[in-house]
C-alpha cells in the first residue's frame, strides 16, 4: 500500500482520498455483473489493470467459472445479485467486504446502479464507468461510451482512456485440465477418418436470436464436417434435431456436459464455429476459433460481433426493422420472424466452406 493510502487509514472508506500522480493506482475492482458474453469481453481490461497492480473481479455466480485459472486475476468474488446478496441489505453486506480490501480503484464493466452504488458503499476512492450508464452519478470518472467501438474495445478503455491507440484486442480465458479431460472423454471413441470438427451453437437464452435452420445446416456439412453441438442442458432438444438431421455418426452432443471452460476447450479442436449471437460466439473469440455469427434481431455494430482472426457474421441487412432490440425479443415485435426465418442456409454453408478451407 501506498503511504497516503496509510494515512488515510482512519477515515471512513468513502472519504478516503483517491490516487494522485504520487500514489498511483496499485490495487483494481472491476465489476461485471450482466451476462456470459459480457464477462469474456472484460478480460481485455482485466489484463491491462493487471500491469498495474492486483486485480480482483466481481461477477455474478453463473459467470464466475469462467474466470478461473485466468493470471490476470488475483481472486473471483461471486455476487448473487438475485440470491443471498439481493436487496439492500445484501448489497450493503457485499459492500463491507469489499471494503476491508481496500482496493484503489473500480471499474464498473457492468453501468448499473446497483453496480456503482456497491463500489461507493465499498468506500473505493476512484469508480470509472461509462458516461452513458445508469449507475453514472456513483462515478468519480466518466469515460465516453463509444458505439462505433467493439465492446471489448470499450471496456478496455475504461483503464486506457480515450486517446491510447487499441491494440489488436482479443479476449481470453483459460481452461485447466479437468476441462481439457473432460473433452478427450467426449471425443476419445470418434474415429480416426481425417474429419474436421465443426461446432454449432443453436441456442440462446433469447428466443429471436435462435436460427431456426440449424438441422439443415447441419445435414448440408456432415458430408465433409464432424458436427459437435455446443449448448446448455436447456438446448438438448435442439441438438437432438440436429442429431435426427446430420445422422448420430456424425454428431457429438455436447449440450450439459461441458463446463464454460469445457466448451472453450473444445472450441479450440475445432476448424470452425457457427452460432446465434451468444456467449459461444465470444467463448471462440477467446480461443480464435473461425466463427460464422448469425444476427438477426440484433447486429453487429452493437459491438459484439465475433474477434477471431477469421470470421463472417450473416443477417439480412435489407430489412427496415433490423435491429429491433439491444438483446432479442423472445418474441418477434412485428409477428414475421423474417431476419431469421428467412435466413437462406446456402449463405451459411458457403461461410463455413470459406473459413474450414483456408484453415
Amino acid at each position: 500500500m501506498s503511504g497516503s493510502r496509510n494515512a488515510d487509514a482512519h477515515l471512513p472508506p468513502a472519504d478516503r482520498k483517491p490516487p494522485t500522480a504520487d500514489s498511483p493506482v496499485s490495487s483494481s475492482l472491476v465489476i461485471q455483473t450482466s451476462f456470459l458474453g459480457d464477462a469474456i469481453l472484460t478480460t481485455p481490461l482485466i489484463a491491462e489493470l493487471a500491469t498495474r497492480g492486483p486485480v480482483d473481479v466481481v461477477t455474478t455466480p453463473s459467470a464466475a467459472p469462467l474466470l478461473a485459472n485466468n493470471p490476470a486475476i488475483r481472486e473471483v468474488l461471486p455476487f448473487a445479485k438475485r440470491g443471498a446478496d439481493a436487496g439492500p441489505l445484501g448489497l450493503w453486506r457485499f459492500a463491507r467486504k469489499l471494503a476491508a480490501r481496500a482496493y484503489d480503484a473500480a471499474y464498473l464493466a457492468q453501468g448499473s446502479h446497483r453496480s456503482g452504488a456497491l463500489a461507493r458503499l465499498a468506500g473505493i476512492p476512484e469508480r470509472a464507468g461509462f458516461d452513458s450508464s445508469g449507475g453514472r452519478v456513483w462515478y468519480t470518472r466518466r469515460v465516453r461510451h463509444d458505439r462505433s467501438q467493439h465492446h471489448a474495445e470499450r471496456l478496455w478503455r475504461l483503464a486506457a482512456g480515450d486517446d491510447t491507440p487499441a491494440p489488436q484486442l482479443r479476449p481470453r480465458l483459460y481452461p485447466g485440465d479437468a476441462d481439457r479431460a473432460a473433452v478427450d472423454a467426449l471425443l476419445r471413441d470418434l474415429p480416426h477418418d481425417g474429419a474436421t470438427l465443426v461446432a454449432l451453437a443453436p441456442g440462446s437464452i433469447w428466443g429471436t436470436k435462435r436460427w431456426p435452420h440449424f438441422p439443415e445446416l447441419a445435414a448440408r456439412i456432415a458430408p465433409l464436417h464432424r458436427i459437435v453441438v455446443l449448448g446448455a442442458a436447456d438446448d438438448a432438444p435442439l441438438a437432438a434435431a440436429i442429431v435426427a438431421a446430420a445422422g448420430a455418426s456424425r454428431v457429438v452432443d455436447t449440450t450439459g456436459r461441458l463446463t464454460l471452460l469445457g466448451s472453450a476447450a473444445l472450441l479450440a479442436r475445432c476448424a470452425a464455429l457457427v452460432t446465434n449471437d451468444s456467449a459461444p460466439l465470444h467463448l471462440a473469440s477467446a480461443t480464435n476459433t473461425p466463427t460464422v455469427a448469425i444476427f438477426g434481431p440484433t447486429v453487429p455494430a452493437f459491438g459484439f460481433g465475433p474477434l477471431a482472426m477469421r470470421r463472417a457474421t450473416v443477417g439480412l441487412d435489407t430489412l427496415s426493422c433490423r435491429p429491433c432490440d439491444s438483446h432479442g425479443p423472445q418474441k418477434c415485435p412485428l409477428g414475421h420472424w423474417q431476419c431469421m426465418r428467412d435466413l437462406p442456409v446456402q449463405r451459411l454453408v458457403d461461410s463455413v466452406v470459406e473459413l474450414t478451407a483456408t484453415r
